[in-house]
Order: C-alpha cells, then sequence, then structure tokens
C-alpha cells in the first residue's frame, strides 16, 4: 500500500469558464467565440488584444444532434439471450452495443479492487458504439458515474494543449524544451522562466508527454499560446458542453485563465477543468480517427413493451472535426510515449518489462489530481489501441476514472490494461491473456 503526497486543493468549477470571452464585450453573442487578436498590449508576458475579430470553434454538426432515449436507464443494465438492454419510460426496453462478456468483465474488475468510486468507458472507434459502460460505488446508492463531469481533467487536458501546442504553433513530436528538474508535482512561477544554469535536463514534447512534465507544458504554453487559442482547442474536444449522447452529459468544465502563472498552471493540467469518464473516452476515440469525433452511441432500438420497434440508431454522426488528421498523428505519437516508456510503463509491463499486449501499439495519457479536503485521490487513464492500424483488429477507446482514499493500491491506468487485455483476449490476440477478477479479490482479502 502507498501513501499519496497530499497537495493544497481548490474547487474545480462545473460551470463554464467564460472569462476570456468577455474580453472582446459586445462583440461576442455566440456561445464558444474564442478572439483573434491583433498586435496590442501585453500583461506579464502573455499579450492580450487590444482589437479583436470574433472566430467560433469548428462547428457542430447539426445531425449530430439526436434525440435522448426517453427515461433510459444506464444504471440498471440487464441481458438476454440477444444481449445487453436496459429499462426506459413506459415500459420500453432499449437493446445496448454492449459487449456483455466485456461489461460483466468490467464490473467485476471494479467489484474485486472495491474502489470507493470507479467508472470505465469503452467505445468503438470504428462505428462510435459503447461497448462498455460501468460504474462502481462502493458504498452508497448506484449512479452513472460516466456522465458526472465533477471530476478534474487533471493531466488529461495535456492532450488538448499538446493538440493546440501542434496545430497553433506548429510544434512537433520532437520540439525539445529544457527544464530545472521534478516535474510532476506542483509548478511555481520559477519554473516557467528558462534558465541555462539551473536548466540541467532537457525533452521532447512526446517524452514530456509520456512522462506528464509540467514544467515542460507550462513553459511551451507560456511562449506558444495564447489562452484563447487553448480555450477553443478545448472546446473543439467538447469541453464545455454536453457530449451529445442517448442519455443527459454533464457538460465537463474550462476556465483558461489569463494571469500567467494560472495559465501555465491550466496548460499544464491544474485546476480549472473538469471531464467525464465518456468525454474522456469520446477523446480517444476523436484522435483514433484522425481528429473526427463522431457522436458516442449505446443504443441500438428501442421497442416498446409489446415489442414492436419504435426506433432504430443511424450509424453514428460526424459531430467536428476537432483537428487536423495531421494533428491527431503528431498528439497519437506523443501518446504512445506514455505506455512505451512515461507514466504507464510499469502497468503496462511485467516484472522482467514484458509488456501485456505484445504486439500491439498503445496510445495513452495518465492523470492524477489529490484534494486533500475531501480526501479523494483521483486518477485518469485515457487512450486507445491499437494506436497503429493492425490487420484484423478494431481498434478501441478506454477511460478510466479511479476516486480512492489517499491511501491507495492501484491507479487507473491498471485497471485499463486489465480492460484491453480483456478486449483483445476475447479477440484471440496471441500472447494476450484475460486477468482474473477472482484472483483480484482473493488477494484484496
Amino acid at each position: 500500500m502507498q501513501r499519496v503526497k497530499r497537495q493544497g486543493m481548490r474547487r474545480w468549477p462545473i460551470g463554464v469558464g467564460v472569462g476570456l470571452i468577455a474580453v472582446a464585450g459586445a462583440f461576442i453573442t455566440a456561445r464558444g467565440c474564442h478572439i483573434e487578436s491583433v498586435p496590442g498590449t501585453s500583461s506579464g508576458g502573455i499579450e492580450e488584444p487590444s482589437i479583436a475579430k470574433v472566430r467560433v470553434p469548428r462547428p457542430v454538426n447539426p445531425a449530430s444532434r439526436l434525440p435522448l432515449i426517453p427515461g433510459l436507464d444506464l444504471v440498471h443494465i440487464g441481458y438476454d439471450d440477444r444481449g445487453a438492454t436496459a429499462p426506459a419510460s413506459e415500459g420500453r426496453v432499449a437493446r445496448l452495443t454492449l459487449q456483455p462478456n466485456l461489461q460483466r468483465f468490467a464490473q467485476s474488475l471494479l467489484a474485486a479492487h472495491k474502489f470507493p468510486e470507479a467508472s470505465v468507458v469503452m467505445i468503438d472507434t470504428a462505428t462510435g458504439h459503447v461497448i462498455v459502460y460501468a460504474s462502481y460505488i462502493d458504498n452508497g446508492p448506484p449512479r452513472d458515474l460516466c456522465v458526472e463531469a465533477t471530476a478534474p481533467a487533471a493531466s488529461i487536458f495535456k492532450v488538448v494543449t499538446g493538440a493546440a501546442l501542434v496545430e497553433d504553433s506548429r510544434l512537433t513530436p520532437d520540439t525539445r524544451q529544457c527544464y530545472a528538474g521534478g516535474g510532476t508535482e506542483g509548478l511555481g512561477a520559477r519554473d516557467l522562466v528558462d534558465d541555462p544554469a539551473r536548466d540541467k535536463w532537457c525533452v521532447t514534447l512526446a517524452g514530456a508527454m509520456g512522462r506528464s512534465l509540467n514544467p515542460v507544458f507550462a513553459r511551451l504554453a507560456i511562449k506558444h499560446l495564447k489562452p484563447f487559442q487553448l480555450e477553443v482547442m478545448a472546446r473543439n474536444f467538447g469541453f464545455g458542453e454536453p457530449v451529445p449522447f442517448d442519455v443527459p452529459v454533464q457538460a465537463s468544465g474550462v476556465t483558461i485563465p489569463s494571469e500567467p502563472l494560472e495559465f501555465a498552471r491550466t496548460s499544464a493540467g491544474f485546476w480549472n477543468t473538469t471531464l467525464s469518464p465518456l468525454e474522456a473516452a469520446w477523446i480517444g476515440t476523436t484522435l483514433a480517427r484522425g481528429g473526427e469525433a463522431v457522436r458516442p452511441m449505446i443504443v441500438k432500438d428501442l421497442a416498446a413493451s409489446t415489442g414492436e420497434v419504435l426506433y432504430s440508431a443511424p450509424p453514428a454522426p460526424l459531430v467536428r472535426h476537432a483537428v487536423t488528421r495531421e494533428t491527431a498523428a503528431a498528439v497519437t505519437t506523443m501518446m504512445e510515449s506514455t505506455v512505451r516508456e512515461g507514466t504507464s510503463f510499469r502497468a503496462f509491463h511485467d516484472m522482467r518489462k514484458k509488456s501485456f499486449l505484445p504486439g500491439i501499439s498503445v496510445a495513452g495519457k495518465t492523470g492524477t489530481l489529490s484534494d486533500a479536503r475531501a480526501h479523494r485521490y483521483y486518477t485518469w487513464f485515457m487512450g486507445f489501441a491499437p494506436s497503429r492500424p493492425q490487420a484484423d483488429l478494431r481498434t478501441v477507446a478506454v477511460a478510466v476514472l479511479v476516486v480512492n482514499q489517499p491511501e491507495w493500491q492501484v491507479k487507473a491506468n491498471v485497471v485499463a490494461r486489465d480492460m484491453l487485455r480483456a478486449y483483445f483476449s476475447e479477440l484471440t490476440v496471441p500472447r494476450v491473456t484475460k486477468p482474473s477478477p477472482a484472483a483480484i479479490a482473493r488477494r484484496k482479502r
């Protein structure tokens, strides 16, 4: 058992931040607009616009706004000889896209670890179909954690910053930045300043993503991005609005400060953003599809109590092009470093450094934040595999959020690894074995 070093916390905002948007005042009327600046004044090293024009994020395709399924209850998922089902209003029954074996495995895995709270979402990236949708609460009434956006996005937000650095500032995974060591804990004002006397370590942007190095992302954001650019990229990935889905989803929060240190901290994944597990999996799906964000879907069809089919789901419609294909490829390269040599190397490799998923490339990102006042320790894993096309293997995106007490044993990346092992073992991939939730539960006793 390990004890996590606690950090001072502030409350994460659930509402959508609009701080920078207000700079444009009466010129801005559309939600999600951002400011494109022309040369003006600067404040603390971050240029603020003196004259601005409005530019909106990439537009949402109206065809993606399919109706909600009235009364759909994804807390009480059942099974019959045709697959997974869920009750809806007026005695209707929804047939779901879930893979029953994987869904049962996910529920058993979370229960075996006895996390205070945890959730898993997996999406078939080719179709947008949700194949795993699991929530677990150890002590309390069940609820759908997959759509709650109350947890901090933490370092998952580095994916947004990385995409902005590539698309807006033309950086590459090989861009190098030096820093003064440390890098995974706090972030102070002196961490933002290049100092050859102190900066003894240098790393590529891909390496910084893999190792989740806060000062590297902070410095690159201060040098190459303006707050409005980061806010627009966040909105392109769905921050600040509900994910379009078959049930209501809580909107993730995003507030991008203009004050330099707070902007740097937000860029690195400290504070000011929240995320739901469904949206995290959706971001992974979007990157796996080369920047295409399609509407995730969990309902195949809806039938009346008489058995009459009232609704059949269409193919998942495109929501927007979140980033270019080139940007998605660059961010994928960065995320592959997480599993190959970064914060998830140990989770995805055994004691002999042999991969639990031999021959399968994995792109991922971890996130960690602790709330000392609430005694909650959040860990994330978001990613997809195979991250490079492989014959006869369908790519799946996975997002895991684990909420622990300050004392913990297993992080989200271990759960994500085991979910991917279960998925690929179902496809009979050679040398990939399926973990045993029963064995995990015995070890917990």
